[in-house]
């Protein structure tokens, strides 16, 4: 995989995330000048060969100006109205700006669910894999009239993260109102310093980032480091960069200021990708240092190496495991219900069918069923045999 930032051009399937701020004024509404533009450059990439995904935020931003409401937080209720009628008006200006190319979209609004239920996710990538197969250009959101607080995604660079991971794109454009990364927030420390290229994005990393910075964006760098966690560990490069001027990504072409990802060397199986990229773990395995140390090596975790078990989750669910430090280092689908988890906990696999009254698995979460996710992620993909306390 390479660590060589390459033009748009050169790249086959590309995922845009377009920022509520940049498609919608919050006096004058939808930025159709700006659109227009942004689909000129889209259709300059499919002219070369280029699959192109967009995922739009603006549905509530759009609707909420359509329908006069005031400025400040809203309801859910009032979310969900704004954007029953925003998605509406959303969908018409795509098709509309993209028609002048003859280029077909297509609308599909994704919730929560239909990333982290795997029959769900496996039905959308499939729909979204035959609008590229027609030559349309999908155009992406979350389903705001339906989510609530407790079932929603609440940011697009994370939906847009796990839509590139599901189709298998190997570049994620994150466009919004900042250029790039920077080493602190640059609106708040005047010294802090622009990085073009990221190799790695390391705990280091993540702490830069800063909040959000816009009352019609619920995103902030916060989220995009969550979203590049999510496309580099599948493999797929990932560019933050400012879409305030016309033409956003004829100027990333041209050299303009932005922060480039690069992908992992060693990406992980779809399957694996899946497991990675859930954004609410059922319940967390904290382990020891010797557990941790096998779980990078390749092998699976066993009871003894657990050290303690919150949560509520049952066999099958994805849970965050936590290393030593108390970060999380990998995340697995659950061999043992959370109650039958804590009983086996730090003990022995000759343990189990005396406690459980069963012969329960020898691994807490198999190596087959775990993708790591913290920093030297990469020794994941190593096979060697289980070492059994």
């Amino acid at each position: 995989m390479t660590k060589t930032r390459k033009p748009l051009l050169k790249y086959r399937r590309v995922v845009i995330k377009i920022g509520s701020a940049l498609l919608v004024d919050r006096a004058t509404g939808l930025k159709k000048a700006w659109l227009d533009a942004m689909c000129a450059d889209i259709a300059r990439l499919k002219a070369k060969g280029v699959e192109v995904l967009v995922v739009s935020s603006g549905a509530i931003a759009l609707g909420r100006t359509v329908l006069n409401l005031p400025a400040g937080a809203l309801k859910l209720e009032e979310s969900q109205a704004a954007a029953a009628v925003g998605q509406i008006a959303l969908a018409r200006a795509w098709s509309e700006s993209l028609s002048t190319d003859a280029i077909v979209a297509g609308q599909v609004l994704l919730t929560l669910g239909d990333t982290e239920e795997r029959r769900r996710y496996l039905n959308a990538r499939a729909t979204i894999n035959q609008l590229l197969k027609l030559g349309a250009v999908p155009i992406i959101n979350e389903n705001d009239t339906v989510a609530t607080t407790e079932i929603r995604y609440g940011d697009n660079d994370r939906l847009a993260a796990r839509v590139a991971t599901m189709v298998g794109a190997d570049l994620l454009v994150l466009l919004s109102d900042i250029d790039g990364l920077y080493t602190a927030p640059p609106h708040l420390d005047p010294n802090a310093r622009f990085l073009e290229t990221i190799a790695e994005i390391t705990p280091e990393i993540e702490a830069m980032a800063g909040g959000a910075a816009s009352e019609l964006s619920r995103g902030g760098m916060r989220t995009k480091i969550d979203a590049g966690k999510i496309a580099t560990t599948a493999g797929c490069a990932m560019i933050i960069a400012s879409g305030k001027p016309n033409h956003p990504l004829a100027a990333i072409e041209d050299g303009a200021r932005s922060s480039w990802f690069a992908p992992s060397g060693s990406p992980v199986t779809a399957r694996k990708t899946w497991i990675a990229g859930q954004l609410l773990p059922a319940g967390t395995l904290a382990v020891d240092a010797g557990a941790e140390e096998a779980l990078r090596s390749g092998k699976s975790l066993l009871p003894a190496g657990v050290r303690d078990v919150t949560g509520s989750f049952s066999r099958g669910d994805t849970i965050a495991i936590h290393g030593t430090s108390g970060r999380e280092i990998a995340r697995g689908l659950a061999g043992y219900d959370a109650d039958e988890a804590r009983q086996i906990a730090g003990k022995k696999s000759a343990e189990i069918a005396a406690i459980l009254g069963y012969a329960g698995r020898a691994a807490m979460v198999h190596r087959d069923d775990m993708v790591m996710t913290g920093k030297r992620a990469e020794a994941e993909g190593s096979r060697k045999d289980e070492v059994h306390a």
